[in-house]
């Protein structure tokens, strides 16, 4: 007959009959108590499984000379009643257990229920700022953090994604950051993982773009004894974080927690929180409320003085052949620059991270400027008469000329003339701006109708670009054919996140945009951006209600890149991810290799030994097409694109056919 429950307990099965053989031990989890079962001398024995020196796991040890060791130091346990030899008097706790007819059943305590902890406050805090998505790796060192965001994740407020690699959380943040203007959180333990991340955070913050840092650290106690895996993070993470805090015991913890979403909204970086462990459990004070945003944030708009809109008015009405050039900080206010681009009928140019903001079908758009652009762009930059920059940084990639009349517009004050300086400077928001100097201009202009000049352009363009599809050496697929390609079957409104190399400039040259949103490392340029980026792009698709909901994602990278975050892919099989990642596969560091060349250096160490993409993507639980001849593009990557789920195509390029 069973026996009752003792007080506050309750039986649970931990073993079959026939797992535990005589004189062996096992970690058994039930529910949310881990035990150590013995099977010692015909009788089953349920100790506590953490040793109380330093809380080794018992159920891993073994038994010896009728004692329980502890794996990690060695320290003897009676394996039925838990206590050590000698009469010491620190032995571990035992369960009730029973042998039934169909297993053996441990009495274990009843979970009581949840109080919060320091961490529920903060989980609840940085939801209340609108944090969907947390990306990271569970360890030791931030175990009650990750409770806390178990339990968000379980009612629905938080989604979470584990990743193979703690830069991939960040990147994918950063790519998150980029295309919605808001923070999602990467998740990591102290030392190695804090600062596995600090890439894709510095991404985040040349980039601008919101990022929630949150990593572990070891005990308050220990700090600044060299402990294992110390670092200190607050100098570590230095001035990649626009703020920076550590969370101790007796913090204002909702507050902290606010301060760091706020920083990463206002001031469009990283916001940085380091959690000891022993704080992160801590139960938090019945008093402590979780906070949000209101009465914290304002509306961020500034409004032109118009005695600077003035000097930039005058430029623009007497301008014969004005252009505009777009940057990725104009990406929110598109409509009211192509409406001031149709009213002068003038060109619109963007940067390249700025890639897609105005479709190449519009009658006004010329591509990109830059290293990574058309003839197009450059030839009506060089003609123009002035330039009117709105949200682009002057990077020399893009290479805005300097000897040209420019009105820069930009709500960054440091923004305006940063590398020299511009004729007519404005500090206001973009939109307004615009808007304003559209308002001002009425029919009082010189701009003449650029229409047919630009399809002139674009026609001769086309053209090249079919020769330059002829060139073939047998070496593998031109850079041309894949673009065009995918400009055929990409989806018009799909995300588009890029890596960097020669497979990205042949992007920027060759893929024909429509509404896609593109995503890159910019300011960084880091290698490897792509497929985690992709991370992120696919969770902002899955919040309904969001301009992004439902759309594709696409990655593209070079084979240079994708290895860099490879194990990725497993992420994407995990999660089911509706992910397409194309892969131009040269075995070249391509990009290095003409550098090189360029330097009259020789060609060393850039060449790369490869495994079959598409066969990896297939181990991992993905779809994997490889292409080897241009005719077979366009049915791979429809095939891809179609596919409910993960999926890689494979596309042997040449290195030098770029």
């Amino acid at each position: 007959m069973a026996e009752e429950h003792p007080p506050n307990t309750r039986w649970t099965k931990a073993l079959e009959l026939d797992e535990l053989h005589e004189g062996q031990v096992k970690e058994v989890t039930c529910g949310k108590h881990t035990v150590c079962m013995t099977h010692h001398e015909g009788k089953y024995g349920a100790l506590d499984n953490e040793c109380p020196h330093q809380g080794g796991p018992l159920g891993e040890g073994s038994i010896e000379k009728g004692w329980v060791l502890c794996p990690w130091h060695g320290w003897e346990f009676d394996p039925l009643t838990g206590q050590p030899p000698g009469g010491y008097d620190d032995g571990v706790p035992t369960y009730p257990v029973e042998r039934r007819k169909d297993g053996v059943y441990v009495a274990l305590p009843v979970e009581e229920i949840h109080t919060n902890t320091v961490s529920d406050i903060m989980a609840q805090t940085m939801v209340n700022w609108g944090v969907k998505w947390v990306f990271g790796m569970v360890g030791h060192s931030n175990l009650g953090l990750a409770d806390a965001v178990r339990r968000q994740s379980e009612v629905g407020r938080l989604g979470y994604v584990g990743i193979r690699h703690e830069g991939a959380a960040s990147f994918a943040c950063s790519a998150y950051g980029k295309l919605t203007g808001r923070p999602a959180a990467c998740l990591a333990i102290a030392g190695p993982g804090a600062t596995n991340l600090l890439t894709g955070l510095w991404d985040a913050n040349v980039d601008h773009a919101p990022v929630l840092a949150l990593t572990g650290q070891v005990q308050t106690q220990v700090l600044g004894r060299g402990a294992f895996q110390e670092v200190d993070l607050r100098s570590a993470y230095g001035r990649v974080a626009r703020f920076s805090a550590t969370v101790l015991p007796d913090s204002d913890h909702a507050e902290l927690m606010s301060l760091a979403c706020k920083s990463a909204l206002v001031e469009e970086g990283v916001g940085h929180l380091i959690l000891p462990d022993e704080v992160q459990a801590r139960p938090a004070d019945p008093n402590d409320r979780a906070t949000g945003p209101e009465g914290r944030m304002a509306p961020r708009t500034p409004i032109p003085d118009p005695e600077q809109i003035e000097p930039a008015m005058e430029l623009l009405r007497a301008a014969k052949r004005p252009a505009i050039i777009v940057g990725h900080g104009s990406r929110d206010h598109m409509a009211e620059i192509v409406a001031l681009a149709e009213t002068l009928r003038c060109p619109v140019l963007t940067t390249f991270k700025a890639k897609g903001q105005i479709s190449d079908s519009h009658s006004l758009g010329c591509g990109v400027l830059g290293r990574s652009g058309t003839p197009i762009a450059s030839a009506i930059m060089n003609e123009a008469h002035l330039l009117v920059v709105l949200g682009a940084s002057f990077a020399a990639h893009t290479g805005i000329s300097e000897g040209t009349p420019t009105i820069q517009v930009d709500r960054d004050p440091m923004a305006l003339g940063r590398f020299h300086e511009v004729t007519a400077p404005v500090y206001g928001d973009i939109g307004h701006t615009v808007r304003l100097m559209r308002e001002q201009l009425g029919t009082d202009f010189a701009s003449i109708d650029h229409t047919t000049e630009i399809a002139n352009r674009w026609a001769a363009w086309f053209k090249e670009k079919q020769r330059r599809n002829t060139e073939t050496r047998g070496r593998g697929v031109h850079s041309v054919a894949v673009f065009s390609a995918m400009s055929r079957q990409v989806p018009e409104d799909a995300i588009v996140c890029v890596d960097v190399g020669n497979n990205t400039y042949s992007f920027g040259r060759y893929f024909e945009t429509s509404r896609q949103s593109v995503l890159m490392s910019g300011y960084l340029g880091s290698i490897g951006f792509a497929l985690p980026a992709a991370l992120g792009a696919w969770a902002a698709t899955r919040e309904e209600g969001s301009p992004f909901f439902g759309r594709q994602v696409v990655a593209v990278a070079g084979d240079g890149g994708l290895g860099q975050y490879l194990a990725e892919l497993t992420t994407l099989v995990k999660y089911e991810m509706d992910v397409t990642v194309v892969v131009l596969h040269n075995g070249e560091l391509g990009k290095i290799s003409d550098e090189q060349r360029a330097s009259r250096m020789g060609v060393w160490e850039t060449d790369l030994r490869n495994p079959s993409f598409a066969a990896f993507a297939e181990n991992c639980g993905a779809l994997g097409i490889r292409v080897e001849e241009a005719g077979h593009l366009d049915e791979a990557l429809r095939t891809a694109l179609d596919h409910p789920g993960p999926a890689l195509v494979e596309i042997l390029t040449d290195a030098e056919l770029v």
